[in-house]
């Protein structure tokens, strides 16, 4: 059974759209059943092209992604989120749709690479640290036995990769 995962931003248009193409990248790069989603409190819209460039560069295919609303996944007919991580400080502090399913919730958050100084050359540089490590903590994720863990040991596995 696919395991859903929900990232949310203010805006869906840079860290979550970076995030929900690296789980889905490395997802399907190690043949694991797991889809990864993202949304926003208030959608601009549009995507960040530093955020599609960083992602292309690793090559992360994001045809189909575009910015919308969390209330998207808040419908009876949305999959059921197993999963639902804020990683932007604004949306981590609203407060969010009833989802169904009750997924467990973690914040991971990261600074704006949108707000990085040096031009476009140092918003580049920011997009893909930011990748990276957003990258790096996916894996983690995707290391963890989804179809087997109970929703407290992956929550407290959650809160640790959020340490590291």
């Amino acid at each position: 059974m696919t395991t859903h995962v929900l990232v949310l931003c203010t805006h869906n248009s840079a860290r979550s759209v970076l995030s929900e193409g690296m789980l889905n990248h490395w997802a399907q790069r190690l043949g694991r059943d797991v889809r990864a989603h993202s949304a926003g409190s208030a959608p601009s819209g549009r995507l960040n092209p530093f955020a599609l460039e960083a992602l292309a560069n690793a090559g992360v295919d994001t045809a189909g992604y575009h910015s919308k609303s969390w209330d998207a996944f808040a419908t009876p007919d949305s999959p059921v989120m197993r999963v639902v991580i804020t990683v932007c400080d604004s949306a981590a502090a609203e407060t969010c749709p009833v989802w169904p399913g009750s997924p467990v919730k973690v914040h991971w958050g990261y600074p704006d690479p949108s707000n990085a100084d040096g031009g476009e050359a140092g918003k580049r540089v920011a997009f893909e640290l930011t990748r990276q490590a957003i990258g790096y903590r996916m894996l983690q994720l995707l290391q963890l036995p989804l179809d087997t863990m109970s929703d407290a040991a992956l929550q407290v596995a959650l809160r640790e990769i959020s340490r590291n």
